[in-house]
C-alpha cells in the first residue's frame, strides 16, 4: 500500500516546488540513497483543533536506528478520536537518520468509524514520509497541520 503512494509523493513534491534539477555526482547519488522505515503507534483527537502523540522506531538501510516521539498538531473541519496501532512509514530522500527528524507538512481527509485506516504522504523539503496504518476510533473531516518526529 505504501509503495503505491510513491507516485503521489513525486507529484506532491513537484507541486510544492520541492524538486530541483541539480546535477549530482555518483558519490552524492549513492549517499542520498539511504532508505528509512518507521514503525509507530499514535493516538489522538480532533475537534476543529487536531492533536495526537505517539512513539516509534526508525531503522535505516545504512544501519542507523533511533527510538522516536511523534506529535501531530493542526486544524480544520474535523471531529473524532482515534488510535493507530502497528503503523508503518517509509522515509525517502535522506542521507542519514538525522534527515528524518523535524516537522513534515500534513494535509488530509479522514473518515473512519470503529475500524480506521490512515494513509498519508508528508513532506519536509525534499524528504518524503509515506504513512500507512490501521486502528480504531471515529474520525471525520479535513485538516492541515504538521507531523513532527523527534528523539525519544
Amino acid at each position: 500500500m505504501i509503495k503505491r503512494t510513491v507516485g503521489m509523493a513525486v507529484l506532491l513534491l513537484a507541486c510544492a516546488g520541492g524538486m530541483t534539477a541539480l546535477p549530482a555526482s555518483k558519490a552524492q547519488a549513492a549517499e542520498a540513497e539511504v532508505k528509512c522505515d518507521m514503525s509507530y503507534s499514535l493516538s489522538g483527537w480532533s475537534l476543529i483543533y487536531k492533536h495526537a502523540v505517539g512513539t516509534g522506531t526508525v531503522t535505516c538501510s545504512n544501519g542507523q536506528s533511533a527510538k522516536v516521539k511523534i506529535a501531530v498538531v493542526g486544524g480544520g473541519i474535523t471531529a473524532g478520536k482515534y488510535r493507530i496501532d502497528n503503523g508503518k512509514g517509509e522515509i525517502s530522500h535522506v542521507r542519514s537518520i538525522k534527515d528524518v527528524f523535524g516537522s513534515y507538512a500534513q494535509a488530509g481527509a479522514e473518515a473512519g468509524v470503529v475500524k480506521s485506516t490512515q494513509v498519508q504522504l508528508l513532506t519536509k523539503g525534499t524528504t518524503s514520509l509515506a504513512l500507512a496504518g490501521t486502528g480504531e476510533g471515529v474520525d471525520l473531516g479535513v485538516s492541515v497541520g504538521k507531523f513532527t518526529i523527534s528523539h525519544r
